[in-house]
């Protein structure tokens, strides 16, 4: 008797055949992270939502209309402040829904997952857009905080666990595209929603509503493609002419055994590395909400060439140096992708640990030099620093699942990464409240603008010491933690893994049905490579007001 076929969205189905090209799998997987990393740039819409009533100038609420009032008001325009609530939920989501069902990823395959998220996250954009339209609050909150950052948890960690056993021989580089994607994403996201807005603005509507409708039906498009991109691997393919280097000469840091995602809670080196994540997350994301106003206190009217401090320029001169701090800003995030693919590839080469250590180390003496270029007045030099932190927090995140894949072992790589980044979840609150606090805590004190960060930097360079110390720690793991024999065979079963995919009865599966035409995968890649040559384009054409 013939077991039932399976469905279009089960793991079974997508099991690829012989003459399956791997390189197909990475331009699914940014497809997805191309569109979910628009929560970057959210922040695009801040300003025009704060005046979605008053359209010219905000209608303000009474001092009686707090936090819960503006979540059901229709008859005053939010606060900017209120409306970056958004931001924190979408990071608080991403960790705890990954670390929620990041164990059901692993069984229900990348393509399930891949349509669920973009369900989520299209769907909760939709919601948002009626929520504009009403002007309720509560509607955004739920639509794009809540739902959206359940798709884009499960966005983000769809493809970890898939390109790692495409790529046993870089599991670096493979994590590292697909998670530059996710760093690209406000990049095209951001002008995108620029141009929309500018296009359905009238002098009666701030166009918020209609881009999220036409940024959602187009996402979606992305995000199926790249569900039903995906493929995973036979049980025990490896790519031709590599061979796995035996246990004893291997690396002792990578390990050729499995763990169990329900075991990490109790396993040391999962909280190490977790501390390693969190610490590096927090100090990159402080730098990178507070880059902007930095760069224009410290240096005044240096920026645009006039020997004035920041509390001395007029509203004119004000305007220049905030249009010099954007194009920082901009300088800023190519470094942050940038650094996710080279650092993650250059991890392959020097092992995980050794990258983290560089990290930790380079990093470190990145920001302890960041006053002392302030005070000497060497805008080069302080830039020049905070573009290699920016690459070392982009390269944490993207270094991070194959550093856990040789921990843990692969088999539920996925599921282990959903719960780690409940760390970075902690970072996103925890590195913007040190930053701000300190700022708000020196200007209280009467310290000048220009020195007001010093102290803040000495403080990251701090949670940098403890990363270092955490991750040095790290160790190989004991057998106990290792799922034996048996276990990792009742998994796959589980997982729905099976020898080949000629086990399936699919039609058209004979050898080499899979085989792809290097056209379809010049296509493939062609699909996601001109959206984020446009984003870079446009992202060089700030950077050039900086230097200009």
């Amino acid at each position: 008797m013939t077991s039932a076929s399976p469905g279009l969205l089960d793991k079974e189905r997508i099991i690829a055949g012989p003459g399956f090209n791997r390189w197909l799998v990475p331009p699914a997987a940014l497809a997805i992270h191309l569109c979910i990393g628009m929560a970057y740039g959210f922040s695009v819409f801040w300003l025009p939502l704060s005046k979605a009533l008053g359209i010219k100038e905000a209608i303000k609420c009474g001092p009686d209309v707090g936090f819960w009032g503006q979540l059901f008001t229709t008859t005053c325009d939010w606060q900017i402040s209120t409306l970056g609530w958004m931001y924190t939920l979408f990071f608080v989501l991403l960790g705890s829904s990954a670390a929620t069902w990041g164990g059901w990823l692993e069984r229900a395959g990348p393509r399930k997952a891949g349509v669920v998220s973009a369900l989520c996250w299209c769907g909760g954009m939709l919601f948002s857009a009626l929520g504009v339209y009403t002007h309720q609050f509560w509607m955004m909150i739920v639509g794009s905080g809540v739902i959206g950052g359940i798709g884009l948890g499960l966005g983000y960690i769809s493809p970890v666990s898939t390109l790692i056993k495409w790529f046993p021989d870089r599991r670096g580089m493979a994590t590292g595209m697909a998670i530059m994607g996710f760093g690209g994403g406000a990049m095209i996201g951001s002008p995108l929603a620029a141009d929309l807005m500018k296009y359905f603005a009238t002098p009666t509507d701030v166009g918020v509503m209609q881009t999220f409708i036409v940024m959602a039906l187009v996402y979606f498009v992305f995000m199926m493609a790249g569900a039903f991109g995906y493929r995973v691997p036979e049980t025990g393919w490896k790519p031709e002419g590599w061979t796995p280097p035996p246990a004893q000469v291997s690396n002792a840091m990578i390990t050729q055994k499995h763990v169990h995602v329900s075991k990490v809670w109790g396993i040391p080196q999962f909280w190490l590395i977790w501390m390693v994540l969190c610490m590096n997350v927090s100090a990159g994301i402080g730098v990178i909400g507070m880059a902007s106003p930095m760069l224009q206190e410290v240096f005044g009217g240096a920026l645009i060439g006039i020997p004035a401090k920041f509390g001395e320029l007029d509203k004119d001169q004000l305007k220049a140096i905030a249009t010099v701090a954007a194009g920082f800003t901009a300088l800023l995030s190519l470094f942050n992708i940038g650094g996710r693919f080279f650092w993650a590839s250059l991890s392959d080469k020097l092992g995980r640990k050794v990258t983290y250590i560089v990290f930790f180390v380079l990093g470190g003496v990145m920001y302890f030099s960041v006053p002392g270029s302030a005070a000497a007045g060497s805008i080069v030099l302080f830039v020049s620093a905070f573009c290699v932190i920016l690459s070392m927090y982009g390269g944490g995140f993207a270094t991070v699942p194959a550093y856990l894949a040789d921990i843990f072992g692969t088999q539920m790589v996925g599921a282990i990464h959903g719960r780690l980044l409940t760390a970075w979840a902690t970072a996103g609150v925890l590195g913007p409240v040190v930053v701000n606090y300190m700022r708000e805590y020196q200007l209280g004190l009467g310290i000048p603008r220009e020195q007001v960060y010093n102290q803040t930097m000495y403080i990251l360079v701090g949670m940098l010491v403890v990363g270092l110390i955490c991750n040095l720690l790290v160790k190989p793991l004991d057998d106990k933690w290792f799922m034996t024999n048996e276990e990792l065979a009742e998994e796959k079963r589980l997982a729905h893994e099976k020898a080949a995919a000629s086990e399936l009865v699919r039609s058209g599966d004979a050898a080499g049905s899979d085989s792809v035409s290097p056209v379809v995968v010049a296509l493939a890649w062609a699909a996601v490579g001109i959206p984020l040559a446009w984003g870079v384009y446009r992202t060089l054409l700030s950077v050039a007001k900086f230097f200009a």
